[in-house]
């Protein structure tokens, strides 16, 4: 039995390079942006950051939230419309939203043989202007059974 030619696109398609996968910053970034306009009703946009580069890995995965992001939060999770002060307390709340988010981006693709340390977020809005930080654990492991963790319990 005689094998067909190839078609110019089976050529085109399996000449190709192989898709790139993401990188976990660049899907964190866009769950983190619909989950935040989901939850606060309104349109927020993040651009990722440098800023944090140079600081070690935590030994556990840390969220440090800037008290612009806790009191738009508090405001928009309370049904206000106006941002005014600031709140002297994180939410429990943003940091659940926050682990979800991060575990199901961890698990949904295989897990990076490399992260960085640290990942670091501007985030934008009509009302206000945040930053958002994660310190990740320094070992890919930890991080994988942190988030089955959150997922398990979640």
């Amino acid at each position: 039995m005689k094998l067909l030619d190839l078609t110019p696109a089976e050529i085109a398609f399996l000449s190709s390079p192989p898709a790139v996968p993401d990188d976990l910053q660049a899907r964190l970034t866009r769950r983190l942006g619909a989950m935040l306009t989901a939850r606060l009703h309104l349109p927020v946009q993040l651009q990722t950051q440098s800023g944090l580069a140079t600081i070690d890995a935590a030994a556990r995965l840390c969220w440090q939230p800037d008290p612009a992001l806790a009191t738009l939060w508090l405001t928009r999770r309370l049904g206000g419309q106006r941002v005014a002060g600031v709140a002297s307390f994180v939410p429990r709340s943003l940091i659940q939203n926050l682990d979800e988010v991060l575990a199901e981006c961890w698990l949904d693709a295989a897990s990076p043989a490399t992260f960085p340390p640290a990942l670091v977020w501007h985030i934008e809005n009509d009302y206000t202007q945040a930053k958002l930080a994660v310190l990740l654990p320094r070992h890919s492991n930890d991080m994988t059974r942190w988030a089955r963790e959150v997922i398990r319990h979640g």
